[in-house]
């Protein structure tokens, strides 16, 4: 891909770990969904001390070690996204995807789910890779167009969806709200 060098995820990750922790500053309780090596659930819980749970179907890539450097607890599960049976409703105040929902065989059923442990108001971030990226011809697997996501968040019952293309096109950037009460609005930008 013209102008985007192929180590170019590696490089944009931390500024999106910031990203991501600006969006979700305000959540007492995160869960990271398909979590993998949970360094974004560490980054979350050290920068801004925050209750933060990785979720992922495999945990061979878990750190061994479950604190920050400061000595901030987090935690990561082995656990499949479609049943959380371990949270509560509405106990969750946002839930983040991040290089997660493409790779999910149930996107519907694990949005479904993260409806049900979100809190009125919560919020979901996925950012992943959109279809025709480099991240497509770096790996050539299945990604979503932007208003495929869109569709998949306003499916679930999600409210205020937004889905955006950010960093020269290469990721994909959605956002979506638990509605407050029965009713709402559905905006795109």
């Amino acid at each position: 891909m013209k102008g985007v060098s192929d180590n170019f995820y590696e490089v944009i990750k931390p500024r999106l770990h910031k990203r991501i922790g600006r969006e979700v500053r305000l959540a007492g309780r995160v869960l990271d969904l398909g979590c993998g090596s949970c360094d974004l659930v560490e980054y979350l819980a050290g920068t801004y001390g925050q209750d933060v749970t990785g979720v992922d179907v495999a945990a061979e890539s878990f750190p061994s070690g479950r604190h920050t450097r400061d000595g901030t607890r987090f935690h990561c599960v082995k656990r499949d996204a479609v049943r959380l049976r371990f949270v509560d409703d509405g106990s969750v105040d946002a839930v983040v995807m991040m290089w997660a929902l493409h790779e999910m065989r149930r996107p519907k059923a694990i949005l479904a789910e993260t409806r049900r442990v979100l809190r009125p108001g919560g919020e979901v971030v996925i950012v992943d890779f959109p279809r025709d990226s480099l991240a497509q011809e770096l790996w050539d697997e299945d990604y979503y167009r932007p208003e495929e996501v869109g569709e998949l968040l306003e499916g679930a019952g999600f409210e205020k969806v937004r889905v955006r293309l950010i960093e020269k096109q290469q990721v994909m950037w959605a956002h979506g709200e638990q509605p407050a009460a029965e009713g709402g609005t559905v905006c795109r930008g």
